[in-house]
């Protein structure tokens, strides 16, 4: 085993299963290619179905609603949780970040709080990536997600609203990619081993990209999303990655079909500015990763890669009389783009079938991983916090600034890193504002909630009841065989009730220690 390593987290966001090139995709993404072809690739590993979940069990290494998180959006010290920051820095790792935090915005809850010795960049949600403030001489009009819509932004401890960036040439993907790098640059040549966490905003929404990125793709995608699925499926059998006898989930029910699209010229560049956003972010984790080697330390650093969920499919078009990618529109690639991106899976973001929870995650350790490895081990999100503080010789502790912390949920992926086996977990849920699922070995349970308005289509009423897949045989989801076992669908029923509760509980329990910690 290797001395301890750095440690790179790259976070993408609203990134479907197979937009990649190492996961089937067309898209261009040579330096996530390399490092696939350099380490290894997941093919079962989850997320928490949308950003903030996913980034509260990601830090913490606990489920989002035991620390207070489901779509809420504050991750508070003093609570019943450490982040991985927290425990590294106390490791003596030197701990950075560039990117979207989305985890709270008051005092004790940004990143400098939270165990991190530099941070830049977004502590709200999606932006305006050209202009994330007011109207620059001489540009047009910045749309935003609503009037007036200014997200807050971070430098250290120093918080902007609205920030206008004085450069012309700002793009958000380039930034936060070019801070990392001045980040390593000034803290990365000691012996302190360092822990550089990135959080890209790339590929969510609104589609923005530079004009030069967005040509390299303009007209590839008029072979429509039924091709474009059937292209990416066939990638991802050929590569191991998926099983051939799985087949793939049917067109998403609130898609039709490509012959029946309606102004395929504004579709094709829907999905031409999300492949460019998708490039784009892959250059500057180029940028990155030539730091690190030119550091000297591309062989001690560990870098992993992911997604905080899958492709999104909500619908928004705040500027329908221009086509998108430019600082003046504000668009969403919609749900039939999304359903490709999650090729070969059932649904999207927010849901909690295979489409919404399941992502790409490349390891790659050159001192420790072998090369060209595919791991079809079952992980999850919270497994990073566990995974960080074995490779640090860090103590998870059972308290932490005077306050007690629950138990981590995570088990360590060091073992997997190894190629050694590991112990699984028992079971996994999830749960977000209704959907819920439960997976336990091979059986999944999923339900869609109670109904709602989703992308533009209308969920109905009945489908809160629980499915029942055989993830072995039917990871897409399409042979619902809860009928044919009523006894396991309430023992998995009974097991995420508990597990719901117990979350719930311990997050009560937690408030009034937050509260007191924030004075």
């Amino acid at each position: 085993m290797a001395r301890r390593p750095n440690i790179v987290l790259i976070l993408a966001d609203d990134l479907g299963f197979s937009d990649l090139g190492c996961y089937g995709g067309e898209i261009a993404t040579p330096n996530l290619d390399r490092l696939a072809a350099g380490g290894m690739r997941f093919t079962h590993f989850y997320n928490n179905a949308v950003c903030v979940a996913t980034r509260a069990s990601l830090l913490t290494g606990q489920y989002c609603h035991r620390v207070g998180q489901g779509l809420g959006a504050r991750l508070r010290a003093g609570a019943n949780n450490v982040t991985f920051a927290e425990l590294l820095r106390d490791a003596g790792y030197r701990t950075l970040m560039s990117g979207k935090w989305h985890s709270g915005q008051h005092p004790g809850e940004l990143p400098v709080d939270r165990g991190f010795d530099r941070y830049w960049g977004l502590i709200d949600g999606g932006s305006n990536y050209f202009n994330p403030g007011v109207r620059r001489p001489g540009e047009p009009e910045p749309v935003h997600k609503a009037p007036g819509d200014y997200r807050l932004w971070g430098d250290d401890r120093r918080l902007t609203r609205p920030f206008t960036p004085d450069d012309p040439d700002f793009y958000i993907t380039d930034s936060f990619s070019e801070r990392a790098v001045s980040f390593l640059d000034g803290h990365g040549r000691d012996e302190r081993p360092f822990l550089l966490y990135l959080a890209y905003t790339a590929p969510h929404f609104p589609l923005h990209a530079p004009a030069e990125e967005i040509a390299r793709y303009q007209g590839r995608y008029r072979i429509g999303w039924d091709e474009l699925r059937r292209r990416r499926h066939q990638r991802l059998c050929e590569l191991g990655l998926v099983e051939e006898r799985w087949g793939m989930s049917e067109r998403d029910e609130g898609c039709g079909t490509w012959e029946e699209a309606h102004d395929k010229q504004r579709w094709d560049r829907k999905m031409a500015v999300y492949a460019a956003m998708v490039d784009r972010m892959d250059q500057g984790i180029g940028r990155v990763l030539d730091k690190i080697r030119d550091l000297g330390k591309e062989q001690d650093t560990l870098v992993l890669f992911l997604s905080d969920n899958g492709g999104c499919g909500e619908h928004i078009d705040n500027s329908p009389d221009r086509m998108p990618g430019t600082v003046d529109t504000y668009a969403t690639v919609d749900a039939p783009w999304a359903n490709a991106s999650n090729t070969p899976f059932r649904k999207y973001k927010v849901f909690d079938h295979e489409g919404g929870i399941a992502t790409p995650l490349i390891a790659h350790w050159p001192a420790a991983v072998e090369a060209g490895a595919i791991n079809h081990e079952v992980g999850h999100v919270v497994d990073f916090l566990p995974t960080f503080a074995e490779l640090a010789g860090a103590d998870y502790p059972d308290h932490y600034r005077g306050s007690p912390i629950a138990s981590a949920d995570g088990i360590s992926l060091a073992p997997l890193l190894r190629g050694e086996s590991r112990s699984s977990h028992p079971y996994l849920c999830w749960e977000l504002n209704g959907c819920r699922a439960v997976r336990r070995g091979r059986w999944k349970a999923v339900s869609m909630g109670p109904p709602r308005w989703y992308a533009g289509h209308r969920f109905p009423p009945g489908r809160d009841g629980w499915e029942l897949y055989d993830m072995e045989r039917d990871r897409c989801e399409t042979n619902d065989l809860a009928a044919g076992h009523p006894h396991l669908v309430q023992e998995l029923d009974a097991l995420w009730r508990g597990w719901y509760e117990a979350c719930r509980r311990d997050q009560r329990r937690a408030q009034p220690r937050a509260a007191a910690a924030a004075g």
